[in-house]
């Protein structure tokens, strides 16, 4: 119940903030020109430590952007070029990669079904809250609460990202959400959960 209550705060507080500049998918295409040497064509990654950010909130792409440029999310190579980015070329990035289709991801070495527990049903005994709680039942998240698409993600990076919740490497989370969550995890969860997230795929 508690879980459930934060993330309905968290949810309302992120749909009635601010509103953010509307972007532009057009222009945001002519702008991804730099993305593709990592995110891949339309922003389907082929190296599975980078990120698939097609098909992405475009709420999520612009707040990481901005956090990369504040220095909120650490990260060496996306800095630089997030330094350059004003809040209307972040909202037409976002714009444009969630215009793109999302390639489909290869299921992945869940082993004993465990990811998929963990994802649904969490771990009861270590305080493991529901990974669908936010992200939804199939993976795709919450673009006004800025809870991002977590479904046929690269099990590398989703793997990396948990970690560095887990170890305060990153802290651009909400209210520590992901920290809280991913500090409970072990790396046998952690794993099984990104080898499930990266084989499902849209229904």
């Amino acid at each position: 119940m508690k879980t459930w209550l934060i993330t309905l705060t968290v949810a309302t507080a992120c749909a009635c903030g601010a509103a953010q500049a509307a972007g532009d998918a057009k222009a945001g295409e002519a702008k991804s020109a730099a993305c593709v040497a990592c995110h891949g064509p339309m922003g389907n990654s082929v190296v599975p430590m980078w990120p698939k950010v097609a098909g992405q909130h475009p709420e999520y792409t612009a707040k990481q952007l901005a956090d990369f440029k504040a220095g909120n999310r650490k990260n060496e190579q996306m800095a630089p070029p997030a330094m350059a980015l004003s809040a209307q070329d972040r909202a037409d990035l976002g714009a444009y990669f969630a215009a793109q289709q999302q390639s489909p991801g290869t299921p992945g070495a869940d082993t004993a079904g465990l990811g998929e527990r963990i994802f649904r049903g969490g771990n009861a005994a270590t305080g493991v809250p529901a990974c669908s709680g936010c992200h939804g039942g199939h993976g795709m998240g919450v673009g006004l609460a800025k809870f991002p698409r977590v479904q046929g993600q690269h099990a590398q990076y989703t793997e990396g990202t948990l970690k560095a919740f887990r170890d305060g490497a990153r802290a651009n989370d909400a209210n520590n959400m992901m920290r809280g969550v991913a500090a409970r995890m072990s790396d046998q969860e952690i794993a099984a959960v990104a080898q499930y997230l990266q084989g499902l795929n849209p229904l």
